[in-house]
C-alpha cells in the first residue's frame, strides 16, 4: 500500500511569482497550471491513498472547481474534501477561506469517514476515514505550539478508540522540532515512517520536518522517500507500507 502526503499549498506554487506583485500574493491568483503539474506527480507516483493538505474546493483561484474532486474525477480515485475552519467561525465566513480544505482519496472504497474538529486553533479539522485495509486521519495542526499540545492530546483520544491499522499524518507544524511529538507517540504506540528525520520544507531547500506519516504497529514500512519536486512550499512524502 502506497500512501502519499502531500500539503499542496492550494496549488498557488512558490517562487518570486508567489510574491509579486505583493508578498504573499500568489495566494490570490489563478492556480490551475501549477496545479495541472501536481496532478500528473501524483499520476506519476501511483500511491493507493493520498492524503492532501491545503486543498482549494472551489474558490476563484479554481475557477469555483473543487481541486480534491479534480484530482479524484482525472486519476479514479473516492474522495472526501472539507474545509479546515469550524461551521459558523470567522474564518469560515470569509470568501477564498471557506473554501480553504483537507482532502483524502483513496483507490479502495471509502467505507466510513468522519470529520473531527479541534476545540483550540484556527485550522481545527481532523479528518478520519476508513477503507477496507486502513483508518487514516489526516490533520493540520496549529502554528501555535500551545494549541497543538491541546490538539496532539485530543487526537489521541480520537485514535486510541479506532482497532486495526493505522496512519495519522498531514503537516504537524512542530517548530520546535520533533521532540514535541514524543509524548503523543509514546501514548499512541504509532512510529514515524521518516526514521531518519529528512526534512521536507522548504520544498527548494528543505531544512524542517514538519510533514509527518504515523503508523502502528500493524503496518511495516518497506519505502520511504520524500521527492525532490517544487510545486508547493513543501516536498511531498511518499511511503509504501505492508501489513504484518
Amino acid at each position: 500500500m502506497r500512501f502519499l502526503l502531500y500539503n499542496i499549498r492550494y496549488g498557488a506554487g512558490i517562487g518570486s511569482k508567489f510574491h509579486l506583485p505583493v508578498p504573499y500574493a500568489g495566494y490570490l491568483k489563478r492556480s490551475a497550471d501549477n496545479f495541472d503539474q501536481i496532478t500528473e506527480f501524483i499520476r506519476h507516483a501511483s500511491p493507493d491513498i493520498v492524503g492532501l493538505v491545503e486543498v482549494d474546493s472551489g474558490s476563484f483561484r479554481v475557477d469555483n472547481c473543487c481541486q480534491a474532486e479534480s484530482l479524484a474525477r482525472q486519476l479514479d480515485y473516492n474522495h472526501i474534501v472539507e474545509s479546515k475552519y469550524r461551521e459558523g467561525s470567522m474564518a469560515h465566513l470569509v470568501p477564498v477561506l471557506c473554501k480553504q480544505g483537507n482532502a483524502l482519496l483513496s483507490r479502495q472504497d471509502i467505507l466510513e469517514h468522519r470529520f473531527h474538529f479541534f476545540k483550540q486553533g484556527v485550522k481545527r479539522l481532523v479528518i478520519e476515514a476508513r477503507t477496507e485495509d486502513v483508518t487514516v486521519f489526516l490533520v493540520h495542526l496549529s502554528l501555535t505550539y500551545r494549541n497543538r499540545q491541546y490538539q496532539l492530546e485530543q487526537l489521541y483520544k480520537m485514535v486510541r478508540q479506532v482497532q486495526g491499522p493505522i496512519i495519522v499524518a498531514g503537516d504537524f507544524n512542530v517548530l520546535w522540532g520533533d521532540r514535541e511529538l514524543e509524548l503523543f507517540l509514546a501514548a499512541s504506540g504509532l512510529s514515524g515512517a521518516n526514521d531518519k528525520g529528512q526534512p521536507s520544507h522548504p520544498s527548494r531547500a528543505p531544512t524542517r520536518q514538519l510533514d509527518y506519516i504515523l503508523h502502528s504497529p500493524e503496518l511495516v514500512v518497506n519505502k520511504f522517500s520524500i521527492p525532490k519536486v517544487k510545486f508547493s512550499d513543501h516536498a511531498p512524502l511518499i511511503c509504501d507500507f505492508v501489513k504484518k
